[in-house]
Order: C-alpha cells, then sequence, then structure tokens
C-alpha cells in the first residue's frame, strides 16, 4: 500500500513542492510548526530511514541541505532545525523547521493555521531560492 508521501510523488494528492529531483522531494507540512516547515523525502518507498542504502541516505541529506539553505534565504529565522522522527508516516522523511530557539522544534507546540494562498506564496518563493543551490 502507497504510503500518503507516496502519492503525493505521484500527484495523486496535491502539495505545496519546494523541490524535486529524480530521487527526492521535498514539500511543505501542512501542518508546521513554522512557515517554511518542509517535509524531505525520498521517492522510492522506504518506511525507515536507516532502511536507505548509504547512497540513498546520503543524496537525501545533500538534498535536504540545499532545501535548507532555500528556506534559511526566504524565512527570517536564527537556523533551519532538523527532526527525524518516523513515526507519523510510514515513509522515511526529515523534517526542516525555521527555528529562532530551542523550544521551536517541540513537536507538541501547536500547529500553525496558514491560508492556502499564503502557503502557495512560501512554497513558490523557497523553490524560486532553491534554483541558487542547484
Amino acid at each position: 500500500m502507497s504510503s500518503i508521501f507516496s502519492k503525493i510523488v505521484k500527484g495523486e494528492i496535491p502539495s505545496y513542492k519546494i523541490a524535486e529531483t529524480k530521487d527526492f522531494y521535498a514539500f511543505l507540512d501542512i501542518n508546521p510548526l513554522a512557515k517554511g516547515h518542509t517535509l524531505v523525502i525520498p521517492k522510492k518507498e522506504v518506511d525507515y530511514l536507516f532502511d536507505l542504502k548509504d547512497d540513498e541516505y546520503a543524496g537525501l541529506q545533500l538534498f535536504a541541505k540545499k532545501v535548507a539553505l532555500a528556506i534559511k534565504e526566504v524565512i527570517p529565522c536564527t537556523r533551519i532545525g532538523v527532526a527525524v522522527i518516523g513515526l507519523e508516516v510510514p515513509h522515511a522523511h526529515i523534517h526542516l523547521v525555521p527555528i529562532n530557539g530551542m523550544g521551536d522544534l517541540n513537536f507538541a507546540n501547536p500547529k500553525l493555521i496558514i491560508d492556502a494562498a499564503e502557503m502557495k506564496l512560501i512554497s513558490e518563493n523557497i523553490a524560486k531560492a532553491f534554483q541558487n543551490y542547484l
């Protein structure tokens, strides 16, 4: 059975796409901790991050780095926090979250509600900035 992330990659479920390569996909989290909160995934459906082959894992991390740099360029923040929890969706993924302090990366924090127009604008701006890192 396909995960929700596989359905997003296939275009069966819409997303606010940030970046895409042959092997990886990045899109805004629809339940964000902060504006610009992005999920980075391998297109290959693998449940657990550490089950990826070494080259796939390294490629995902390098892709995530480029996405993080683009987010930092667009969203005012001190850093881009990185989290891998791996329990909520059975598809390996990395959370990239703009943060200004340690407490900002707490997944128990209330999620933001951002309207579709603003989500679209955020994703377009980060996607444009991502082009600087290709």
